[in-house]
């Protein structure tokens, strides 16, 4: 077909134009259809959802459209260079019903590519934009703020472009004396504070630029970037059946391994076309769900750290709690934080023998969380210091997170009701007795509850596969579907799936070539949302409110910068 785009016309690969929506189509593309109307100049087939190709001069119109029919979520962008041209995806579902998506496809010119932003529309945009425009360096006209985000501003050329010379030399000034706030015209007495790279407040590599109005925090920038390790392009150099599959551990690092490998899994699966059995359903929704455990605890007890510093008894109990989840983990993989335990179609190997062992050791801690959980209120939730610090500090309001993308507890400590696990239903979650945690505040102490909370929920889930797991028939067992070896699915299929991390909404978009490795990789971050939120949720605060809210975020910098 012949696409226009940026006032070019240029030749695509895609699926032929099809005609406009009629009264005989449903579902979202009816809607997306209907609400973008003439905008729309052509439509594409993903495997999760109808896409629809839009000029790169009405982007903002477009979004606004799709927003005002229902896509209020904006899930994910994703840039990518073809041939003759780029692209910018726009990812789009309803926070009320993931389901309910649709993506917009922008090409632009391959020579001086020049799109319009979306960020204007949806917070979130923002960053995702500008890491386009790091990696990619498609210009995002009307953009607020666009400059680079994961490299230095003196980094000479953009790394995922074809045309990348990898051998030029690459020197980073140092700016000494510089005044940040020379341009600051407000009045009062300003100070910049740097909090950063290297704090144990930041959770990681993190540098945030802290202006203040007096002691009042009257901005905040996330610097983010100092540990890029390339994880994209890394699997785009794996095969989908064998090398990729080790990566995801490594993302979110500290807890969330079979949880990031099952991000990858579903994506891959439905690429391919692979139906897992339903007793590999069970085991890997177990083994997410002793991952959520191992992710809360350890949130739950360096927030404790944030807030009433030194090494409190929260922590040293949050820490225990975890390694005995390590331990169960460990029998179970083999490892003990990068399990690379999932394999397409399925798990790599059985409950370990002796099966009765394992599951009485599981259930056994289970039994115990109740009246650990009582502590855990005893010492946080019900302790005057810490209500101090976290009632009514950091608020994020509903439709600030929506515009911002943000999900998981996050999101649910501000009284969205959004969980993949029941909304987009993968695994075995759809056949369990479990229900989504919400909290209406939307304040530091709301986002606290909520993973205690879910701690509870998850144990009811484990404690349901397993009664499944000690009752399923022995010849019955089947660990793996029968996957091909070399696995090549058909050139230019496009497919975004997410699961429900510990952190959030963990999705991953692939673009296929005909070959056994993806032509692109795209990894969306729960944690790189939730953090481009920590401004609207920090300002008017103090320094210590902001550390207050940052810790709130359970953010894991690997996984932000990937």
């Amino acid at each position: 077909m012949q696409r226009e785009s940026g006032g070019a016309l240029q030749s695509t690969t895609t699926e032929p134009s099809r005609e406009p929506a009629t009264a005989a189509d449903h579902g979202p593309a009816a809607v997306a259809a209907e609400a973008l109307g003439e905008q729309a100049v052509g439509r594409e087939m993903h495997r999760n959802c109808e896409a629809f190709v839009v000029r790169a001069d009405a982007v903002a119109d477009a979004l606004a459209r799709l927003q005002d029919a229902g896509f209020d979520h904006c899930a994910c962008v994703t840039a990518q260079e073809y041939d003759d041209r780029f692209e910018t995806i726009y990812h789009l579902r309803s926070y009320e019903d993931p389901t309910f998506e649709t993506a917009l496809v922008v090409p632009t010119r391959h020579d001086g590519p020049v799109s319009q932003s979306g960020a204007a529309v949806f917070d979130t945009a923002d960053w995702h934009e500008r890491e386009a425009y790091d990696l990619f360096g498609i210009e995002y006209d009307d953009h607020p703020d666009l400059r680079r985000i994961l490299l230095p501003e003196t980094w000479q050329g953009h790394p995922l472009r074809e045309d990348y010379d990898r051998e030029q030399p690459q020197v980073v000034t140092l700016r000494e004396h510089a005044n940040p706030l020379q341009d600051d015209q407000r009045a009062g007495d300003t100070m910049f504070l740097n909090i950063g790279p290297h704090h144990p407040s930041t959770h990681g590599v993190l540098h945030l630029g802290v202006t203040l109005d007096g002691e009042t925090v009257a901005d905040v920038e996330p610097d983010i970037g100092y540990i890029h390790r390339c994880e994209e392009q890394m699997c785009q150099q794996g095969t989908y059946r064998h090398q990729i599959m080790p990566y995801p551990d490594r993302w979110d690092w500290l807890s969330s391994g079979l949880l990031n490998e099952w991000a990858y899994a579903r994506t891959a699966e439905d690429l391919a076309g692979i139906e897992v059995p339903d007793y590999a359903q069970v085991v890997r929704t177990m083994g997410a769900e002793l991952s959520r455990l191992a992710n809360h605890f350890i949130a739950i007890g360096t927030y404790a750290l944030d807030i009433f510093g030194e090494f409190t008894a929260i922590f040293m109990y949050a820490m225990q709690d975890r390694e005995t989840v390590l331990n169960r983990l460990e029998d179970l993989t083999g490892q003990r934080m990068m399990f690379n335990y999932l394999r397409l179609g399925g798990v790599a190997w059985d409950i370990p023998e002796p099966r009765e062992e394992f599951f009485d050791d599981v259930l056994e801690f289970l039994g115990k969380l109740p009246a650990k959980l009582e502590e855990y209120h005893d010492l946080m939730t019900s302790n005057e210091i810490f209500q101090m610090r976290c009632v009514d500090t950091g608020y994020l309001d509903p439709e600030t997170a929506k515009s911002y993308g943000c999900t998981g507890p996050v999101a649910r400590g501000s009284g969205i009701d959004y969980d993949l696990r029941r909304d987009d239903p993968y695994g075995y979650y759809p056949e369990l007795d479990w229900d989504v945690v919400t909290e209406p505040d939307g304040d530091n102490y709301a986002r606290v509850l909520v993973r205690l909370r879910e701690l509870e929920e998850s144990a009811k889930i484990i404690e349901q596969c397993i009664d499944l797991l000690r009752d399923w028939p022995e010849d019955d067992r089947e660990i793996q579907a029968n996957v091909p070896r070399t696995i090549k699915p058909e050139p230019d299929t496009e497919v975004y799936r997410a699961v429900e991390a510990a952190k959030g909404e963990l999705g991953i978009y692939i673009r296929s070539d005909g070959t056994d490795t993806p032509a692109r990789f795209k990894i969306r971050s729960p944690c790189f949302s939730n953090l481009q939120a920590l401004p609207e949720m920090s300002e008017g605060e103090f320094v210590p409110d902001l550390v207050a809210t940052l810790g709130s975020l359970d953010t894991i910098m690997g996984e932000v910068d990937r």
